[in-house]
């Protein structure tokens, strides 16, 4: 099944983020208290995480929340991590981002078939891939740095300013990704403020975990398969009926059935 190409023409640097994103692939996933919000991601990952060779990119606004996420996210099995920090090695640097724009460009059936694929590469793909970076540490356009155009970008802390949403984008984002913005009560406020100045709509996330857990926390491994069915649908533009219709009917056989996410 062909799926949206998610490595298209770099964007220009500088940009009026509604003229290259469409409004309706922005969205907020909304959490109770921030103490729940690390928790919130985990249940987001243990199921996008789970999409073999999805790009992601998540975007936090402080060294304590990168190294935070790095932290819980280090371990998961079924996500290829990197972390870019401020005093990362410049050969180390270079070395995760051309390894992401790789991944990127696996992720585009029609370069897919164009490329030699050896073993070590198809073993990658089994897994997704995320870069964790805070604003100090993205791609440096102006010094010729390229966007690393992942397909799904997790602003795990809200940007304040306009500026700072349009640059991750700009750096981070393929033309037609899906940006995840993770929002805490107070937050909307500033949700709504980056929404009205930079003319998106940004809409509530249609998936919803909480629902899905048991009394213990937990998604359930028997509640992957169709909650992987509705994020496929989400992140590849389809609707969950043409995936449902047999296109895609390998989707839990793609899926690490343990008993739980974590």
């Amino acid at each position: 099944m062909a799926v949206d190409a998610a490595f298209e023409t770099p964007s220009p640097p500088f940009y009026s983020p509604s003229s290259h994103f469409s409004p309706q692939r922005h969205f907020y996933l909304a959490v109770d208290r921030h103490q729940f919000k690390m928790e919130t991601l985990m249940d987001l990952l243990g199921v996008a995480g789970r999409r073999p060779g999805l790009p992601m990119v998540v975007c936090c606004s402080s060294r304590d929340e990168l190294d935070a996420v790095s932290s819980a996210v280090a371990n998961v099995p079924y996500i290829s991590l990197a972390s870019l920090y401020t005093d990362l090695a410049e050969a180390d640097r270079s070395l995760i981002l051309e390894h992401f724009r790789q991944a990127t460009m696996r992720w585009n059936p029609e370069v897919s078939a164009q490329s030699a694929v050896d073993n070590e590469s198809v073993k990658d793909e089994q897994k997704s891939h995320m870069i964790v970076a805070t604003d100090a540490c993205l791609p440096l356009l102006p010094s010729g740095e390229s966007p690393i155009a992942a397909r799904v970008l997790i602003n795990y802390e809200l940007p304040t300013k306009k500026e700072t949403y349009a640059r991750r984008m700009t750096t981070c984002l393929a033309a037609d990704g899906i940006v995840i913005n993770m929002v805490v009560g107070g937050e909307v406020v500033t949700l709504k403020s980056l929404e009205e100045s930079s003319n998106l709509v940004i809409a509530e996330m249609p998936i919803h975990f909480d629902s899905l857990k048991n009394q213990n926390g937990k998604v359930m491994a028997g509640d992957l398969p169709p909650l992987m069915v509705k994020l496929k649908a989400f992140i590849e533009m389809y609707s969950e009926e043409e995936i449902l219709s047999g296109l895609d009917s390998d989707v839990s056989d793609k899926i690490d059935l343990n008993p739980s996410l974590r």
